[in-house]
């Protein structure tokens, strides 16, 4: 079976992968019905599990720790990590949803509003017409730590998906996947942020040159200042003042 290798980025494990090294070993779980689930990891994740030691414990507990941010990516690197690359959310649904056509994979979308899943489905079906999309359910809000209803929890396992795609916000949304776990037979979870929003169009994706610069967050908090400038601007500074911390007192990060 293989094994992800993590690199200790500010306390959190985050996996030395790359899209294809991240699709290669979801294929292996999904071939094995192993039971997984799949964060991505963002400077905010990382900022967050700083304060919060039952959400440390979800990440530490996940099967794969994407580096869905370029500060992440950055970081490692400076930690002499060569391999790794942004294995970002939107960009990862996409890869494994074109290579699944072939293999056969079934698709559950769970999260977002019900027009932002069916948009969602539509946009993927254009893209790839033999993509298996098993089924979908857009929950009510919901405070985290609620558990799902039996009824959804027999829907998604009658459906036979082979990944479900979970689109609730982090860290909401690795809650969900850790504490619904076992009760779920599909083998792959996979947490994926904003993915429903951008590839369904509901928001816009900053340009890709911005994506690969680092300024994805710059472009977000111009979208959506409101709702934004904390975890930007508040938890920017956090995480370089832990980065710090860790490369001064390296082995002390809690």
């Amino acid at each position: 079976m293989l094994d992800v290798r993590f690199i200790n980025i500010c306390g959190v494990p985050v996996s030395s992968v790359n899209i294809e090294q991240a699709c290669h070993a979801i294929d292996e779980w999904i071939r094995a019905r192993r039971k997984v689930y799949i964060c991505v990891a963002p400077v905010s994740t990382i900022v967050d599990s700083r304060s919060d030691a039952g959400y440390k414990k979800v990440l530490e507990g996940a099967d794969m720790i994407t580096p869905d941010g370029m500060p992440v990516v950055w970081t490692a690197r400076l930690k002499g990590d060569k391999n790794i690359a942004r294995t970002y959310g939107p960009d990862l649904m996409l890869t494994l949803c074109e290579k699944g056509v072939a293999r056969g994979y079934k698709h559950f979308l769970y999260g977002g509003t019900e027009s932002t899943c069916s948009l969602l489905q539509n946009v993927l079906k254009q893209k790839m017409p033999d993509i298996n999309i098993a089924g979908q359910f857009s929950p009510p809000f919901r405070e985290v730590h609620v558990q799902e209803d039996q009824d959804v929890i027999d829907r998604i396992n009658r459906s036979g998906a082979d990944i479900l795609w979970v689109g609730l916000g982090s860290p909401k949304q690795d809650y969900w996947m850790k504490e619904h776990r076992e009760r779920l037979d599909v083998p792959v979870i996979i947490g994926v942020g904003a993915a429903f929003d951008f590839l369904s169009g509901v928001k816009r994706q900053a340009p890709k040159w911005m994506r690969e610069s680092g300024l994805e967050w710059f472009f977000r908090l111009c979208c959506e200042p409101g709702r934004l400038w904390k975890r930007y601007l508040v938890g920017n500074t956090r995480f370089l003042y832990f980065l710090i911390k860790d490369m001064v007192l390296p082995g002390r990060m809690k």
